[in-house]
């Protein structure tokens, strides 16, 4: 295994884990406010789970995002 190789492969994939999520809670977030299903001074819990199948990873990351 090439060690800098897979660095480099792990910080891609996160960063498109990490652009992708911010925009689909952003979206979640302002779709749910503008229908009055949540009022935008909550704090929301979130979850994620991290699955790679080959190497069986399966892990829970749980969190809260505060809107004010």
């Amino acid at each position: 295994m090439n060690e800098d190789v897979f660095n480099m492969e792990i910080r891609k994939f996160l960063k498109l884990v990490g652009v992708t999520s911010q925009r689909e809670i952003e979206q979640a977030v302002r779709d749910a406010v503008k229908s009055g299903k949540i009022k935008g001074k909550e704090t929301l819990k979130a979850s994620v789970t991290l699955t790679i199948d080959g190497v069986g990873l399966s892990k829970a990351i749980d969190g809260k995002i505060a809107l004010e």
